[in-house]
């Protein structure tokens, strides 16, 4: 992270009274705003609390760069994805914008002067995750921090009515109160009627301020193929449409089984899951962004903040779990404008897959007890103890001790979190870290290291700072590369040194933690919320229900299905999808006969009308309003008499 002495690499100053406009143009380049960029930072830049609705690839960032530019002070963006905040604060760096982003896995130190270099050195970002929000650390320095406004990315996550709620979400109302008369920016690209309310709630918005943007993509087809062999339909729809695809799969397992096949059938394809370290992850985005790989095979884990605009097919083989979800991920194609298709594969087992999801995610109350007493017996926790107790978490060990399944395991824990008792996290990819435990005069006393230890401890010395004080990061490859020695060279003599309480080494993993947030309590006085487990898991079922109502309908557009979930009501059909471009029983496509069969209703509500007055009425093409109309009359949904129409 950036110290006080990086100043020379940003720009100076903002002029205070530049406008909107010539900020986007001086750091972005754009002559103008899209959509509703402009009546959002105009909102938020005159102090009102907002919230703003845009899809996916809608160009959020902007809404709440711009202001923060325009006006004196810190805006703090508040997100879960880490990926995303560095990937920003990036480019607002190379803008010679000054940020700086402070989340899990950054050292105690890294922190600190994270937060400091906000108060005094003239930065404009600070982006955070919401766990950080509730640390000591944060809020004693917050106090000195000049705040401009507060941006809530994937606001959603704080609704317990959304699909991805997140309790560390609920801390920003208290944030808000530390800054009263900050204005707050709320921004997601998925929510319901009922979650943009609840939003405002639990945000503590002082009036309900809404800007929707519509969700309507005229450039993507969504198209649902129903297959009982989803290899075959996916290597056939490959074939048929070219360019960048994302496949979704539901477990790690299958993105790495698809990415295979792919592969074997001459179809470039790398797979991404949370499980892979970082440098993996990163390497093989690259080679899907720079078109090196055809094809990115992931889980739900892969999209988040992904920028890549060329996108011509989203392909599902396996369902998610909501609509919000789908829409999300379906959105990543077609960014550029262009033409583009968002398909599911569907078989007749799905359903039975997504309906078994509803035990998975819920188990039964007496399971969830079962599950915390095993977790009390793992760590060995005392009746009483406990309180702020922090933890490494394995769930297969825990699995395999207490002879659990990991799905329903891993629900319970989740259900645990949210009512209260513990905090577990996902997983959280922590590098490699050390610690020198003699003092700096005491290492040169020291003889018969050997050649290859001495030379390590010089490119670390050389190379780190702070590690005499706290733990410090390390890269095993950066010290290989200085010192000439393998990986497992470094490797082993950082053991070494460790062995002889020369440092202490902790070596890179991978895990999930498991926090205590009050002391272990007997079971009887356990207690899972009604609104924790029944509300929430009545939702989930209704989630689960749009989901396949959506995946097996043949009768509806599926855009307009998707638009009414989400509250906006549209009109017209899009013509594109699968069931618009199916074949009506009158021999029209689908998507035409409906449009001029609704149009022809309207009329009517008027007054009766001749053909040739109900053609001219309303402007479709006349041999394709007698086919709707011969249809409707020998369904005696209308009647003729005398040449004159009417509806039945």
């Amino acid at each position: 992270m950036p110290s006080n002495g990086s100043v020379a690499l940003f720009k100076n100053a903002i002029p205070i009274k530049m406008s909107y406009l010539e900020i986007l143009k001086q750091y972005w380049g754009y002559d103008s705003f899209r959509n509703l960029q402009q009546d959002i930072i105009e909102s938020i830049g005159a102090g009102r609390d907002t919230l703003g609705l845009m899809p996916t690839g809608g160009g959020k960032s902007i809404t709440f760069q711009v202001p923060a530019l325009a006006k004196p002070g810190l805006c703090i963006v508040i997100t879960p994805l880490i990926a995303l905040m560095k990937d920003q604060v990036q480019n607002l760096r190379k803008r010679g914008i000054k940020a700086v982003a402070v989340y899990s896995g950054m050292t105690r130190q890294e922190i600190i002067v994270a937060l400091e270099n906000c108060i005094f050195g003239d930065y404009k970002f600070l982006y955070i995750s919401p766990e950080r929000l509730d640390t000591e650390i944060f809020r004693s320095k917050l106090r000195s921090m000049k705040v401009s406004m507060i941006t809530v990315d994937e606001s959603h996550c704080i609704s317990q009515w959304g699909y991805d709620f997140r309790p560390a979400y609920l801390k920003i109302a208290e944030i808000r109160d530390l800054l009263p008369g900050v204005p707050v920016l709320a921004l997601t690209a998925t929510a319901t009627p009922e979650v943009v309310k609840d939003i405002q709630v639990r945000l503590h918005f002082h009036k309900e301020n809404v800007f929707r943007m519509s969700f309507e993509r005229k450039n993507l087809a969504y198209i649902v193929r129903n297959t009982d062999n989803k290899v075959k339909e996916l290597l056939g729809i490959l074939s048929k449409v070219p360019g960048c695809a994302i496949i979704y799969a539901r477990s790690r397992k299958r993105t790495k089984e698809i990415a295979e096949l792919l592969n074997k059938e001459n179809i470039t394809a790398e797979f991404y899951h949370a499980g892979l370290n970082n440098e993996v992850k990163d390497q093989r985005q690259q080679k899907w962004q720079s078109g090196t790989s055809r094809v990115m095979v992931a889980t739900n884990a892969f999209g988040m903040g992904i920028d890549k605009p060329d996108v011509r097919l989203v392909i599902h083989i396996d369902l998610p779990d909501s609509l919000e979800a789908y829409f999300q991920e379906a959105g990543r194609a077609g960014r550029d404008g262009n033409k583009a298709y968002a398909v599911i594969l569907y078989s007749k087992s799905d359903k039975a897959t997504l309906n078994k999801r509803i035990p998975d995610t819920f188990p039964e109350k007496e399971y969830i007890n079962k599950v915390y007493e095993h977790l009390n017996y793992y760590y060995q926790m005392a009746m009483g103890d406990g309180m702020g107790c922090m933890y490494d978490f394995n769930l297969e060990e825990f699995c395999r001790k207490f002879k659990h399944f990991p799905v329903p395991a891993d629900s319970a824990l989740k259900i645990l979190t949210q009512a209260g008792y513990i905090e577990y996290t996902d997983e959280q990819d922590n590098a490699s870290r050390i610690i020198f435990k003699l003092r700096k005069d005491e290492l040169y006393k020291l003889h018969e290291m050997g050649e290859a230890i001495e030379s390590l401890i010089q490119a670390i010395l050389r190379g780190y700072t702070g590690v005499f004080t706290d733990y410090t990061y390390i890269k095993e490859d950066s010290l290989s590369v200085r010192t000439g020695l393998s990986r497992q060279q470094v490797y082993e003599s950082l053991i070494t040194l460790s062995r002889r309480r020369i440092i202490d080494y902790i070596p890179h993993k991978k895990t999930p933690y498991i926090i205590y947030k009050r002391e272990r309590v007997e079971l009887r006085h356990l207690h899972i919320p009604h609104s924790v487990y029944e509300e929430r898991k009545e939702r989930y079922t209704t989630r689960i229900k749009a989901m396949l109502e959506y995946a097996t309908s043949d009768t509806h557009c599926r855009s307009r299905m998707l638009l009414r979930y989400f509250g906006e009501r549209n009109e017209h059909n899009c013509r594109q999808c699968d069931v618009c471009l199916s074949k009506h029983d009158s021999g029209l496509k689908q998507g035409e006969f409906e449009e001029i069969e609704t149009s022809i209703y309207e009329a009517l509500k008027e007054k009766p009308f001749s053909v040739e007055e109900l053609i001219q009425a309303i402007g479709y093409k006349e041999k394709k309003v007698q086919t709707v109309l011969q249809y409707l009359l020998r369904e005696e949904v209308l009647t003729m008499q005398e040449g004159i129409i009417t509806r039945v």
